[in-house]
């Protein structure tokens, strides 16, 4: 509440009431706002197509023309795909990694979500990107890494039956949503609540949505959409 200039803010640890000034708040909020958008700027480089052009290649213009680790891999060979997925990994990683270390979980959350936002439409590629999967998994990794470990085994045993890596995705995405409903429950152990809740569903809806075009794909082939 608000007191003399100052704001009240209830503390994540049982140390009681925070006090901290209006002004404070602001620069923190400026500090994170900026944060955001660095993140999202970093996550926007596209390791698929910097190693690309040094090969003289073009990952965009070649195989799916997606700009990820499964097309580099498809393109420019599997060493040079498994280089790809390493470096979008850490894409996610780092920021999110670094911010819940110096700044919280919540903090965390953020910049992760906007490395994947700066990986899926990238600036430097005006507006296009890869599927979110990779750089995902980095953000994950970097604030639950039990999370991501779970996430990574039900992609492989997913890919390992079906051979389809978006079907792979879709699976680990949809847990991802449970997991969400779970941490709003109180029922997932080292959930943060609601805020884990809108961080799961957000990066699981993104990795949906960016694979409405290879779910469309399959079932055209399968004759069960005309």
């Amino acid at each position: 509440m608000l007191s003399v200039g100052r704001l009240e803010v209830a503390g994540a640890l049982p140390l009681g009431p925070i006090q901290i000034s209006v002004a404070d708040l602001l620069w923190f909020l400026a500090g994170v706002a900026a944060m955001v958008a660095v993140a999202f700027f970093w996550g926007g480089i596209n390791p698929a197509t910097l190693i690309g052009r040094l090969l003289g290649r073009d990952v965009t213009r070649a195989g799916s023309g997606n700009p990820g680790a499964t097309n580099a891999g498809r393109v420019l060979g599997r060493k040079w795909g498994i280089l790809v997925g390493v470096l979008d990994v850490l894409k996610g990683f780092l920021p999110a990694f670094l911010a819940a270390q110096f700044y919280g979980v919540l903090v965390g959350y953020l910049l992760g979500i906007a490395a994947v936002l700066g990986h899926v439409f990238s600036p430097y590629l005006r507006g296009r990107g890869g599927k979110g999967v990779a750089t995902a998994l980095g953000a994950i990794l970097g604030v639950h890494p039990w999370y991501a470990v779970v996430l990574l085994l039900v992609f492989v045993v997913v890919f390992a039956l079906s051979r389809w890596v978006a079907l792979g995705s879709l699976v680990a995405a949809g847990v991802m949503l449970v997991g969400g409903a779970l941490a709003a429950s109180g029922n997932l152990p080292g959930a943060a609540g609601l805020p884990t809740t809108i961080w799961a569903w957000v990066l699981g809806l993104i990795i949906l949505a960016r694979h409405r075009e290879n779910i469309i794909a399959r079932l055209r082939a399968l004759g069960r959409l005309d």
